[in-house]
């Protein structure tokens, strides 16, 4: 994009993760546009990638009306999951370490093999190999977290980290299963995985359709984060934190207590 400084937003991006300190938003005041936008997502991915990291997977955003209303964006976007963003199951992490960190449950496919673009959802059987619960950690960059369209493809998509449940083959009626959020065993969201663009399913086919408008083909074996089934809420150190899908079972992680070691 003429006269955007893609890799000086990239920087500026990636200092803020680093560091976990919020910035003000961007777009507005370097003209950056979508397309511009995800050439600066390529450009901060690239960052961790020098660092040795790996890319595992695509993460879908917005895919919920809960979540679009959240942000005030209206628009599905897509974006990179590298293996340091990975956390275990029931694993910790430490709040500290990202600004205004909120979780969401999900759903995630393990691709057998890549799907062509517009490949019908009935016929994704044979292309997704497992599927689990999932929980993902986003975390905005921005202050507030408050962003334009640009502003969070550029970051990432909210990007922070993810853990993934047990995988199981693909149950019947996946467009329309019970989704949980507990924090510290009491319900905090209550969603369905209609949710997520009427059918799972569907956000796969949008992340391929999307990302290969820029050059990026999915890849056999990656994960796939079809996007939230509820609204996001804050995490609080000490917290912890279960996704539960019907027919899927259980995704968990904790919040590191005040003063424990990360």
């Amino acid at each position: 994009m003429i006269g955007v400084d893609t890799a000086g937003i990239a920087a500026k991006l990636g200092e803020a993760a680093d560091t976990a300190t919020a910035i003000g938003q961007l777009a507005a005041e370097t003209g950056l546009d979508v397309d511009g936008a995800y050439a600066v997502q390529t450009a901060l991915v690239q960052r961790r990638l020098d660092r040795g990291e790996r890319l595992v997977g695509l993460k879908m955003g917005l895919t919920s009306r809960a979540k679009m209303a959240q942000v005030g964006v209206d628009e599905v976007i897509w974006g990179r999951l590298t293996d340091v963003m990975r956390v275990p199951d029931g694993g910790t992490v430490d709040v500290a370490d990202f600004i205004h960190p909120r979780v969401e449950p999900e759903v995630a496919f393990l691709l057998d093999r890549v799907p062509e673009p517009g490949e019908p959802v009935g016929s994704f059987a044979d292309a997704v190999r497992a599927v689990a619960p999932a929980i993902e950690l986003i975390d905005s960059r921005y202050a507030n977290f408050t962003f334009s369209l640009p502003d969070v493809i550029a970051d990432n998509t909210s990007a922070g980290v993810f853990t993934i449940g047990p995988w199981s083959p693909v149950p019947d009626g996946l467009d329309n299963l019970g989704v949980l959020l507990e924090v510290d065993g009491r319900i905090a969201q209550v969603g369905s995985t209609a949710a997520i663009l009427g059918d799972p399913r569907r956000a796969l086919d949008e992340g391929l359709r999307l990302a290969g408008r820029h050059g990026v083909r999915l890849r056999s074996g990656w994960v796939f984060l079809a996007g939230a089934a509820t609204a996001a809420v804050p995490l609080r150190p000490g917290a912890h934190v279960r996704a539960v899908v019907e027919k899927l079972g259980v995704a968990s992680l904790r919040a590191a207590s005040p003063g424990a070691a990360s």
